[in-house]
């Protein structure tokens, strides 16, 4: 018999209705709502990465939101490691964890474990940040595709930040990150936003000792491009453009992962004058697909609960009351029979 405490996952692409579906089935089931979205947990970011608002955050218990500034960079092994321990601390209080996120690469770290990668040279690190600064991330992606091409392919070539970490990981180790990671057992992908940091230079971890079960939220494309569009238009009816505003005013690493989080560039160019609002608002609507269709792809070719206790809701939803009797149903089967 199995003994190991039981957590549900909520996952879906951005504007799928996670946030509202996980907060309707922590008040049905007495559970607690554990933030797994990469930029949910900066402080400054609640307007433009639609984090739950105060009034629903009082509505059940909300975890890890708004929990780091804007200036600390967040990472898979932080995360990690802060989950289990809300996660322990909803065990021990008699409640349900539920993680609910689209970052693939933060469940995938959380029950497969984090590869264990030596630590890096300052000579390898230092190299990466010259390369960085002389080649540009195009340039340095192209170096890294020669010498570590498995790593190259998962990332994208702007993304700086990762492509310098791979980078300062060969150099350091003569092994790959793909090749640390697989030997950890995760099996990631390239669809986070900004620098995780993968892994980390404390040592690995293996499998969290949980039982899972989960729920995707996988809708079709063009509800998620409405939806999209409606919410991008209500963020900044909200502030959005302020709340902007604000982040730039902390003079902040444009590299950092808070200062490209969806929305914050293309606003940051309309505050510089180099963009219209309606054209930073389409351009934002624009990326926001761009990666929810990676997230989707993301998903769809990985178990987010391995011994198959899992649901696919094939619409998007906006809480647990929008389900239909037979999906909610199944949510709730889906439970008890892993309980």
């Amino acid at each position: 018999m199995d003994e190991r405490p039981q957590a549900l996952i909520v996952a879906g692409p951005t504007c799928s209705g996670k946030s509202a579906l996980a907060l309707g089935l922590a008040q049905a089931l007495g559970g607690v709502v554990i933030n797994a979205d990469s930029m949910q947990v900066y402080r400054e970011l609640r307007i433009v990465t639609a984090r739950p608002s105060v009034a629903e955050e009082a509505m059940a218990p909300h975890r890890l939101y708004g929990v780091r500034p804007a200036g600390e960079a967040g990472s898979v092994a932080w995360w990690r490691e802060a989950a289990l321990a809300e996660m322990a601390a909803a065990r021990e209080a008699g409640l349900l964890p539920i993680l609910c996120g689209g970052s693939g690469l933060y469940f995938a770290a959380l029950r497969e474990g984090i590869a264990s990668i030596p630590p890096i040279p300052e000579t390898a690190r230092a190299e990466a940040r010259w390369l960085l600064a002389e080649l540009g991330p195009k340039g340095l992606h192209d170096a890294l595709a020669k010498v570590d091409q498995a790593t190259a392919a998962r990332l994208r070539p702007q993304d700086s930040q990762r492509v310098a970490r791979a980078w300062e990981v060969w150099r350091g180790t003569g092994r790959g990150l793909v090749a640390w990671q697989n030997q950890g057992g995760q099996n990631q992908g390239g669809q986070s936003q900004g620098s995780q940091n993968e892994g980390s230079q404390s040592g690995g971890a293996g499998p969290a000792p949980w039982r899972f079960s989960a729920v995707l939220i996988d809708p079709p494309r063009e509800d998620l491009r409405a939806a999209i569009a409606v919410r991008f238009a209500a963020m900044v009816a909200q502030g959005a453009v302020a709340e902007v505003a604000g982040l730039l005013a902390l003079g902040l690493d444009p590299d950092l992962p808070a200062m490209r989080a969806l929305g914050v560039p293309q606003l940051a160019a309309y505050l510089a004058g180099t963009m219209t609002l309606e054209a930073a608002c389409r351009r934002a609507e624009i990326v926001t697909g761009q990666y929810t269709k990676r997230q989707t792809t993301w998903f769809r070719h990985r178990e987010l609960a391995p011994n198959g206790r899992a649901h696919t809701i094939h619409a998007r939803v906006a809480g647990l009351a929008q389900l239909s009797e037979r999906e909610s149903g199944e949510i709730f089967r889906l439970i008890q029979s892993a309980g």
